[in-house]
């Protein structure tokens, strides 16, 4: 099984991300704009909050009683719980929500406040993502998940056939996997493998970090709630599994298909752990944008449509990416290289489904697994 530390990018073609990196820097510089969040992106930020928590101050103060309307409040705290992570607490934790690291890190508790791990999340998606996009076995957004098969590179069962129609039912567990298991799992995997160490992290103050902000999580969440409510124990399972299930299939269904979408490269390195191309080019070549006219959506979803954009620059601010996507488009093209894009969000989800359905084929005889090469 590769690791992370035995794979190098190649440095072949860095003209590239040198030109983009000078054009988007010069954007900035000669229109006078800060790379990090603005006034519309502070704005956001108190509707994402206020979005999840105005349905549970109703909810705990009695405003609204009706069952139907609390079940109603509690979808909303749904779409709340994936607003902040897609809108606030991903650009903290790429260090892209402001300049002052104190303000990032802040913000970035945000996932903490809504069930998750921070530091968790920052290894698992800025180091191994960000890094290593769509490479077996490294990449955990496609590594092995037994029920589902993300990459041609993993292991087959007969269950996959039918992926592309029961992956959309699991892909709602997300969040509540990660508030009651995969936190502990991953941090207990990184403290193990280094990677907690790799970080220049203290693994004694991130665990206690992550029990205080679960325990703190489930007083305000559970605990509050039943003391002060007029509720059955399992109303309050309806409504938090409500939430947490809208949640969970809405970061789903955005980030999937931008890596895992009809098109989809799943690169490889070879025996010495080298890679074909430069990060950047690995970058274009494994990341696929969708809906980019949708302004609606690419102010919901933080702009991860805009997902080429984010792979390349994740330190600058997602309300720039519109606009510096027109360079990197541009940048990509002239120098021969693909841009990724599907028009419309219904697309990309087909587009994901269709992947979905192809890697649920049987392999053909005499494949050889990536990982037991």
């Amino acid at each position: 099984m590769r690791t992370a530390n035995s794979i190098r990018f190649s440095s072949n073609r860095a003209d590239f991300f040198s030109t983009l990196n000078r054009r988007v820097n010069d954007y900035f510089k000669n229109n006078n704009i800060s790379r990090y969040a603005n006034a519309e992106m502070k704005v956001k930020t108190v509707f994402m909050y206020s979005l999840y928590f105005v349905p549970y101050i109703l909810l705990l103060t009695g405003t609204v009683v009706n069952g139907w309307a609390m079940w109603g409040l509690a979808a909303v705290m749904g779409f709340g719980i994936a607003g902040i992570g897609l809108s606030v607490m991903h650009d903290a934790n790429h260090g892209a929500y402001s300049n002052k690291s104190w303000v990032n890190n802040m913000m970035g508790y945000s996932l903490n406040v809504i069930g998750a791990g921070a530091f968790n999340w920052k290894v698992q998606h800025n180091v191994l993502h960000h890094t290593y996009t769509n490479i077996h076995d490294v990449d955990e957004d496609i590594s092995p998940r037994g029920i589902l098969r993300m990459t041609p590179h993993s292991a087959y069962k007969a269950i996959h056939k039918f992926q592309y129609l029961y992956a959309w039912f699991f892909y709602g567990l997300m969040t509540i996997v990660w508030v009651f298991h995969k936190d502990f799992a991953r941090l207990t995997r990184y403290q193990k493998d280094g990677m907690v160490k790799k970080q220049k992290a203290n693994v004694v103050a991130e665990w206690i970090i992550l029990i205080a902000t679960k325990t703190i999580y489930f007083v305000y969440i559970l605990v509050i709630p039943m003391v002060v409510m007029d509720i059955t124990w399992w109303q309050w399972l309806i409504g938090f599994a409500t939430a947490h299930y809208i949640a969970g299939f809405i970061l789903a269904v955005i980030f999937q298909p931008a890596h895992v979408i009809d098109g989809s490269e799943f690169p490889l390195p070879d025996d010495q752990g080298n890679m074909e191309n430069s990060w950047a080019i690995h970058q274009l070549h494994t990341t696929t944008n969708f809906a980019n006219k949708n302004r609606l959506l690419s102010w919901y979803v933080g702009g991860l449509n805009f997902q080429v954009e984010h792979h390349l620059f994740p330190n600058v601010c997602h309300v720039h990416y519109r606009h510096i996507s027109k360079i990197v488009k541009a940048t990509a093209e002239e120098f021969g290289l693909p841009y990724k894009a599907e028009p419309t969000f219904r697309g990309a989800l087909l587009g994901h489904a269709k992947l979905l359905k192809e890697l649920g084929k049987r392999p053909a005889p005499g494949f050889v697994l990536a990982s037991a090469q």
